[in-house]
């Protein structure tokens, strides 16, 4: 749940732009050529993930699980057969696309897993013990997948801490972040150029006020732009000079553009 915030602390508008519009009509402007088809499909991967984990069962996950991957492809088969003349929602036909996949997947691994037995891979290692490298390999990769999930949860507990010191929680993230693509770079701009200053980070650290006079010079923006998103503004100065290395990925889709700064720097954000 936190990493859910933690995401839309970074992609508010473009989730909320989806929403605006039926998935029927997106699809039906992806098969114009009018809108993407890779975006739609990223925006609903969490619905993907939802469909296959229900019909598994279990958790299923994106990064490692094959079922999940079929599940992705079905999801964009069915929006090449989509009929919106057949009076169904697209995502109740992309339901049942995925399950169709689904069902012909495991079908197909059961038949795989007759001939073929796990035992099979059995091995004998340097004491002469029975290893399987199959197992072993799934045992790494969920023990990978748990280390990096107990790393973020303590990542993020840390993060609240450094939040609070400035009257700022990780839970009220989500709404800190402006509504325009454009405004967020702006901001983040502004946010890199306060990181990347030791002198400005230290005088925030020892008065907890926002050198709002020097960053205003710097950036080329009135004083009343930082003063509204200054809880904006300090967050990803701390996510960026943090020890973050797991939440610090999500400030790649921030890297301000030239264009956009330069545009932006003549409104408000």
């Amino acid at each position: 749940m936190l990493l859910v915030l933690f995401k839309r602390f970074f992609g508010k508008q473009s989730r909320a732009a989806v929403e605006q519009e039926t998935p029927e009509a997106i699809v039906m402007r992806i098969r114009a050529g009018d809108a993407s088809r890779d975006d739609f499909i990223a925006a609903y991967e969490p619905y993907i993930a939802k469909v296959t984990s229900r019909f598994c069962k279990r958790y299923v996950n994106p990064q490692y699980d094959d079922e999940f991957s079929i599940a992705l492809s079905a999801f964009d088969e069915a929006i090449n057969q989509f009929s919106p003349e057949a009076g169904r929602s697209f995502l109740g036909f992309a339901d049942t696309v995925i399950r169709r996949r689904l069902i012909d997947f495991v079908r197909k691994e059961q038949r795989h897993a007759g001939s073929v037995p796990t035992s099979a891979f059995d091995a004998l290692d340097e004491d002469e013990q029975t290893i399987n490298p199959v197992e072993r390999n799934e045992a790494m990769a969920r023990y990978e997948m748990q280390r990096e999930s107990d790393a973020r949860r303590l990542e993020i507990a840390e993060y609240n801490t450094c939040l609070g010191r400035y009257d700022i929680s990780f839970a009220e993230l989500p709404d800190l972040s402006p509504k325009h693509a454009d405004s967020r770079r702006l901001l983040a701009s502004i946010a890199f150029m306060l990181a990347d200053t030791p002198t400005l980070m230290s005088a925030l650290g020892a008065s907890g006020k926002m050198p709002i006079k020097e960053l205003c010079l710097m950036a080329g923006v009135s004083r009343k732009t930082i003063e509204r998103n200054r809880k904006y503004i300090i967050a990803l100065a701390l996510l960026r000079v943090g020890d973050f290395p797991h939440l610090q990925g999500y400030l790649q889709h921030l890297q301000p553009d030239d264009a956009s700064v330069s545009t932006m720097k003549g409104g408000s954000a």
